[in-house]
């Protein structure tokens, strides 16, 4: 979701669009509660024994560090994917843990949350990084997990989620040679649902890579969570079709797998 759609989707919010090492956040210091970015995993140059918040410079990290040492927020929130917790044999994560222990704050053991426990119909991980400001005597504890897993049913149809069924929206389309593979797999299967000689050919190399890639030619089922959702709908090592229909799911769907509002 780019900046613009934020705008559109909140005219009341003071949106900077821009590169952040341009931005100077002084001003809002002592006055805001949290400050969250995302990141990505950028490997660090060691100095020293100890990572320090200028030995970071260049990555992004650095500037929501750098950030969150202007602001000088409660807490601080950063999310990243999984995969940082074996990034560069652990060393990365590390190093923000004592940047951001540098700068004033403690960090929370770190969790891997998984959105279907906290009421989203959706199988995405990620990794979070919960900073709290070393004056403050508080024990952070992670949200419980909810008891109700989602799935696409709730997210679509009227149910527990929303109160009646996804508005019309437009979508992306497969192209034919897609759509014809796409056409056989049944709700919840996936490229393994082809006779073999089409495996062979859709999959290509792949095919004799072994391991589940369980992502390809995968059709959601209505009693499951959706997979992660990604930025292009019909990309060949993603697809997220539709139970019922040969298709890409449209805009809206998106937004209710996400749980937005619809509106």
């Amino acid at each position: 979701m780019g900046l613009s759609n934020i705008k559109k989707n909140r005219p009341k919010w003071n949106v900077l669009e821009g590169d952040i090492k341009d931005y100077d956040f002084n001003k809002y210091r002592n006055s805001i509660d949290v400050v969250t970015g995302g990141f990505p995993c950028q490997a660090f140059s060691y100095a020293g024994k100890k990572l320090g918040l200028n030995d970071a410079r260049g990555t992004l990290f650095y500037e929501f560090a750098r950030v969150v040492n202007e602001v000088n927020p409660l807490i601080c929130i950063g999310e990243n994917v999984r995969g940082l917790l074996s990034h560069e044999k652990g060393k990365t994560l590390e190093g923000m843990i004592s940047i951001l222990d540098e700068i004033g704050y403690s960090v929370v053991p770190v969790q891997v949350l998984k959105a279907i426990n906290y009421r989203v119909p959706q199988k995405r991980e990620r990794l979070i990084l919960a900073g709290v400001r070393k004056d403050i005597n508080i024990k952070y504890k992670y949200p419980k997990p909810h008891k109700k897993i989602y799935n696409l049913s709730d997210a679509l149809k009227k149910g527990d989620l929303y109160d009646c069924k996804v508005p019309k929206s437009e979508g992306a389309k497969y192209p034919d040679h897609k759509k014809e593979i796409l056409d056989l797999i049944p709700p919840k299967g996936y490229w393994r649902n082809l006779p073999i000689e089409l495996q062979k050919k859709y999959m290509g190399k792949s095919f004799y890579l072994g391991g589940g890639k369980t992502g390809m030619a995968r059709r959601i089922g209505w009693d499951e969570p959706s997979l992660t959702l990604t930025c292009s709908p019909a990309q060949k090592q993603t697809e997220r079709c539709h139970p019922d229909e040969t298709r890409p799911f449209t805009v809206r769907e998106y937004a209710r797998i996400q749980t937005f509002p619809d509106e």
